[in-house]
């Protein structure tokens, strides 16, 4: 049987690895390990907040491991998750479904959505659960014709406790994570390799012939016949650019910006995470607790429980890179308008529902969807395969996304993976 390597276990390298594994002996290189939900004590973590001790988010490894962060060159703090699972493990659960522009260049993953809804579950049925400032921050949205949706969620309500933890590891199993795909490739047959950093791919007369990785301090070359790289929209270019395959400078981030007041007995740190949604042309508002901001942010420096928080997430301008690690990323005069747009709906929506703007806070800017060094275009919307790559190289992530969803983005990524792992199988 042939051998594929995918690199990356999360949304997309899982649901490859998944649809792949039987037409291919498939070997997951995943650059983290086991996942570990959060589990420390919030109040023990205010009280070192006090000591001074946390005043860099970089320091999250102390509290939270799986937890990635890096600055970029701007000072913008970048987020993401490392281990099984990758980023699908701290996202808030989301299935919503953004593929407008994947339509607009001819690629229809109807199909591909259709088989997710069976196979991962999607409720929005979670209202009952919601608390008071909530449900009246849904009223004075709808009061202001802003039209709030409770958000699709991908979860078990029955197991569910509302713990308010989705972004930091679902202790119950009640959220779905990449890591069921990864268990169900697996058990298939397919291996899991952890702590393995793959640095580049081998490319000889043309083809894809394996990949260099790293784990427990030896490289080593990997053989295969089909090599995936969903690393995600900050690993993969480096992989590819490490590998002799240029990446255009069209980074985005989907950067996210938390508006917030002082309220007494919200709860909202025990609340499941960003239960609806606005939508509007350029961001998103969501009621979110910012764990990062209340971790770091001195403005946040107030008991977690009497925090009330909208978060903006903007679809912000493809105008970044990253090259050997180093991530190049501001926001645009364009993209400090649109932020500053939703910032203002967000106090409105606070005054409107009690709050003084005096009291009105934000937090920090920070951003955990990139993707777009290698944007799919109209050539491709046959074969999801961009004609810098050789043809047994794929990649399976928010890379190929041609512009910011300013939306969560796990469910259309794993759609544009099981597509990709539909072509590779006929190819097998």
């Amino acid at each position: 049987m042939k051998r594929a390597i995918v690199v990356g276990s999360g949304a997309g390298g899982a649901t490859v690895a998944r649809e792949l594994q039987g037409a291919y002996q498939v070997t997951v290189l995943e650059a983290g390990q086991t996942f570990q939900p959060f589990g420390r004590n919030l109040s023990l973590i205010a009280k070192a907040r006090r000591t001074g001790l946390l005043f860099d988010e970089r320091q999250i490894r102390w509290i939270f491991p799986p937890m990635r962060i890096r600055k970029a060159s701007g000072g913008m703090v970048l987020v993401n998750g490392i281990g099984h699972g990758g980023t699908t493990t701290i996202s808030a659960g989301n299935a919503v479904r953004r593929d407008d522009d994947l339509k607009a260049i001819g690629i229809d993953l109807d199909a591909e959505f259709a088989e997710l809804y069976r196979e991962i579950p999607v409720s929005h049925e979670h209202r009952r659960m919601w608390r008071t400032p909530t449900e009246q921050a849904f009223s004075v949205c709808h009061d202001m014709g802003l039209a709030p949706r409770p958000t699709p969620k991908m979860i078990r309500l029955d197991r569910c406790a509302g713990c308010g933890h989705c972004v930091l590891g679902c202790p119950r199993g009640a959220k779905w994570d990449s890591r069921e795909f990864l268990g169900e490739a697996t058990a298939r047959g397919a291996e899991l390799v952890s702590r393995c950093r793959v640095d580049k791919v081998v490319i000889e007369n043309g083809l894809a012939t394996g990949v260099v990785a790293a784990r427990g301090g030896r490289r080593q070359l990997i053989p295969a016949d089909l090599v995936v790289v969903a690393a995600g929209g900050l690993g993969t270019p480096v992989i590819l650019r490490q590998s002799g395959i240029e990446c255009l400078d069209r980074l985005f981030v989907d950067p996210v910006l938390c508006v917030a007041a002082p309220w007494p007995g919200a709860r909202q740190d025990h609340e499941i995470s960003m239960p609806f949604i606005v939508q509007a042309e350029h961001f998103i508002i969501s009621p979110y607790f910012d764990f990062l901001s209340f971790f770091f942010d001195r403005r946040w420096r107030r008991p977690a429980g009497e925090i009330f928080s909208l978060m903006i997430k903007l679809a912000d301008t493809g105008s970044g890179s990253v090259v050997k690690g180093r991530v190049r990323k501001t926001l645009t005069d364009e993209d400090r308008g649109h932020l500053d747009e939703g910032a203002r709906t967000c106090r409105d929506i606070l005054k409107k529902m009690g709050a003084r703007e005096a009291d009105i806070f934000t937090g920090t800017v920070n951003a955990g969807h990139p993707g777009g060094m290698l944007p799919l275009t109209a050539r491709e919307w046959r074969t999801l395969h961009n004609d810098a790559l050789p043809g047994n190289l794929y990649v399976a992530d928010a890379s190929l996304f041609p512009r910011s969803l300013g939306n969560p983005p796990v469910l259309t990524i794993a759609a544009m993976a099981k597509r990709i792992g539909r072509l590779c199988r006929e190819h097998a």
